[in-house]
């Protein structure tokens, strides 16, 4: 049970009216919340609901006599004679309004508000009434509150309640145990209850009493633990629900108090529950609730049997498939609406009687097992929630398929990206980079590019004085060299230049490859860039094309990692049966069209996704020197021996500044070289030391992880239905997903974040909102 309020009427009755009413929010042991109201006097509730008892019981009297005609109430009062069906069924509805129009009261409609702000429609509510007896016998079932409740029912307590003195007993058990007790069967046919308890809890320890006499009763009461006491036979209630009989056979009527000991012993026992499947029994769930026993159900006026038999049968059903008593209760009540043509107000008549000093139990609990169904959803609720999740999953993988989610993807892959676990710069590369003051301070001499002749020849020259490694010139030079010296320097073996293959958007001629570098040791240095300028992937080659001035088959840092593997490591090229580059044992497979966040990108062979190397700053990719840091031997030559050198521009007016995920500000962009290097550092450390290129899911594993999710939120909105609790634990679940995420961006595996973040979301909003439109 989600939520226990005692509503106390205190001292008072319809005549007087009721001038202190409290309601209290009882969470587990104490009171968490009280507010106060009153009841005024309504003497023509009083009346009315006087005069439909009087009807009903003679109806009921006339019914027992002739089972098979129509309703109809013929006795010797004038007053009630030959009432007509309709005219019972008016006053019926008179006696409705009028209730309802009592706890409508302005003094009273304060503590209705304040209940209908502090609970919600899809909370279990046990709603226990606490008044005299005289006030109990009312039909609080036809409160309007209950139809905005569908998980409400009333329960009743009188004024006086306490927690029953228990034996602890250690040991669970497996049956639970029930002491039947078929009463005085004149008239009516007890067989049925009996046959109805063994059809529907066949698994139950069930004793049967059969017109015991009341020896026989009380030493039953005293041998066994029991779990359940019911009874079915003719019982009765006198002094308006004061005190109650039942007949345990066709000479003996017992009252409560004749047995007090031996149901005090059974209480003491673990006896939790009484089942009166009789006749105008009030008096006797007032009389055992002085015993303090936990629940009782028992008929408020007298009752058919068929509607005792149909109430059992419902009953019995739903709490024994893990539904709570008093859901279960309500259930078995309101499907006994479709026999009140023949039996009127049968609705009206099982009633709970509860100790608020008692929590309430289930079926499981009764068996000695922990109520562990709680923390699964019934049959009916799963199905709602893998419908949300279906739904969930298809809309946003359908709008995910069509590239509308590949912006945000990016977003939060870029974001992810940024905060991995640092690793160390590459020791392998050196970067010399050329910025704007240096290509101010030049020499006066004729030149066509950022570098003069004169320049470059003396860095080169300085290189190769120290041991340099492969150089890789990631400046254009579309134009022979003025000094013969530099063109015999650029003719060398270990140097690498550029070119640009013409791209017919932005750059449709391209850019010619220096005239005194060999072919065989020219890259291109294209970059994909994304819509939005950043750039993620990495073009490792593609096919020449004859007519282009620059017919470079590989990338720049390609080529320079190619001439590196081989050159040390004999490391050789070679391409698989599927086009994809191969280094060594090491291949490079090319991306799919859809490739986690990229759902239409233009996948043309020979692309792979940039695994930058996970540091703060981007430009620390490697140790960096300027060429005003060279000129004036302010570097250490150990720096330079055997190090792949790479010379760019730095300079922000070159144009030569990318987007990376590290940020697409001007600030963030960093010189083109320093992509390169990210690029090369990829491939020779994907080769050399096994660190991985970044991978991802099949599609459909990214549906399963989407779904995954999806169905973990309305799992989430179905078992945790407190607001504030189902927040929290959203947060915890969102903050999962994205730690996730990030963990296996760690371990260079790049998985949805947006679509299962949204999948979640959308399922646990849509079956929240199931419950609060009492669809659960």
């Amino acid at each position: 049970m989600n939520r226990l309020i005692v509503l106390n009427l205190g001292q008072g009755d319809l005549v007087q009216g009721f001038p202190t009413v409290t309601a209290q929010f009882w969470d587990s042991d104490r009171t968490s919340m009280q507010f106060v109201g009153s009841l005024p006097p309504t003497p023509n509730l009083d009346t009315l609901y006087q005069r439909w008892q009087l009807l009903y019981k003679s109806f009921y009297a006339n019914f027992r006599r002739h089972p098979n005609i129509d309703f109809e109430i013929d006795e010797d009062d004038e007053d009630i004679a030959h009432i007509s069906h309709a005219e019972f069924q008016e006053l019926c509805r008179d006696v409705q309004v009028q209730f309802n129009r009592w706890l409508s009261a302005g003094s009273f409609l304060s503590i209705e508000r304040k209940l209908r702000t502090h609970l919600t429609p899809s909370e279990e509510i046990c709603l226990v009434i606490v008044a005299p007896s005289t006030i109990l016998t009312l039909p609080w079932c036809l409160w309007d509150f209950l139809s905005d409740y569908p998980l409400a029912e009333i329960a009743l307590s009188p004024p006086e309640y306490a927690r029953p003195f228990k034996i602890d007993k250690p040991g669970a058990k497996k049956k639970v145990k029930i002491l039947s007790i078929l009463g005085d069967s004149t008239g009516i046919n007890v067989t049925q209850d009996q046959n109805i308890l063994v059809e529907k809890i066949p698994e139950s320890e069930i004793t049967f009493l059969t017109e015991p006499t009341s020896q026989e009763l009380n030493e039953k009461l005293w041998q066994l633990e029991w779990d359940i006491l019911f009874f079915a036979g003719h019982s009765s209630s006198q002094a308006r629900g004061t005190t109650g009989h039942i007949q345990i056979n066709s000479t003996e009527s017992l009252t409560i108090e004749q047995l007090k000991y031996g149901l005090r012993k059974a209480i003491s026992n673990g006896l939790k529950l009484a089942i009166f499947n009789s006749c105008d029994g009030l008096g006797l769930a007032v009389n055992l609730a002085d015993l303090h026993l936990p629940q009782v159900i028992v008929m408020r006026e007298p009752v058919p049997d068929q509607v005792a038999q149909e109430f059992l049968k419902h009953f019995l059903a739903a709490f024994k498939e893990g539904k709570s008593l008093y859901i279960a209760v309500r259930e078995a009540r309101e499907k006994l609406q479709g026999l009140e043509t023949q039996f009127p107000c049968a609705t009206w008549l099982p009633v709970i009687c509860q100790n608020p000093a008692e929590i309430p139990f289930t079926w499981l609990e009764l068996c000695g097992k922990q109520n562990s169904i709680q923390l699964l959803p019934s049959r009916r609720a799963l199905q709602k929630i893998l419908i949300c999740s279906l739904a969930s999953t298809l809309l946003i993988t359908g709008i995910r398929f069509f590239g509308l989610l590949s912006a945000v993807d990016l977003w939060a892959f870029d974001l992810l990206m940024r905060s991995r676990t640092p690793e160390p710069p590459d020791d392998r590369i050196l970067v010399v980079t050329v910025t704007s003051e240096d290509i101010q301070v030049q020499p006066n001499e004729p030149r066509f590019g950022s570098l003069s002749d004169s320049t470059l020849n003396r860095l080169l020259i300085y290189l190769k004085k120290h041991n340099s490694g492969i150089i890789g010139l990631d400046i254009y030079r579309d134009y022979p060299s003025l000094k013969p010296e530099l063109a015999s320097t650029l003719k060398s073996s270990d140097l690498i230049g550029i070119c640009k293959r013409p791209d017919a958007k932005d750059d449709p001629h391209g850019t010619l490859p220096s005239p005194d570098i060999p072919a065989s040791r020219l890259g291109f240095s294209d970059f994909v860039q994304d819509y939005d300028g950043t750039v993620r992937r990495h073009l490792l080659f593609m096919t020449p094309d004859t007519t282009s001035r620059c017919n470079a088959p590989y990338a720049f840092s390609t080529r320079l990692a190619i001439q590196y593997l081989y050159a040390k490591y004999n490391i050789k090229t070679e391409f698989t049966r599927n086009g994809n580059l191969k280094l060594g044992k090491t291949i490079f497979p090319s991306i799919n069209a859809r490739t986690s966040g990229y759902q239409t990108v233009d996948a043309s062979p020979g692309q792979v996704l940039i695994n930058y190397r996970a540091i703060t700053d981007p430009r620390m990719i490697a140790q960096r020197v300027t060429l005003k840091d060279i000129f004036s031997d302010k570097v250490n030559p150990q720096i330079i021996k055997n190090r792949i050198i790479l010379i760019g521009i730095a300079d922000p007016s070159s144009g030569d500044y990318w987007a990376t995920p590290y940020g697409s500000g001007s600030s963030d962009k960093i010189p083109g070289v320093l992509v390169h290097a990210h690029m090369l550092s990829q491939i020779l450390s994907t080769v050399l030391n096994n660190r991985p290129l970044l991978w991802v899911w099949s599609t459909w594993q990214e549906i399963i992880w989407i779904a995954c999710w999806s169905i973990l939120g309305g799992f989430i909105a179905w078992r945790f239905r407190k607001i504030l609790i189902m927040g929290v634990v959203v947060f915890i679940t969102v903050i999962t997903i994205i730690s996730m995420c990030w963990i296996i961006l760690c371990l260079s595996g790049w998985v949805p974040l947006v679509a299962p973040l949204l999948s979640f979301v959308i399922t646990n909003g849509a079956v929240v909102f199931i419950l609060l439109s009492n669809k659960e």
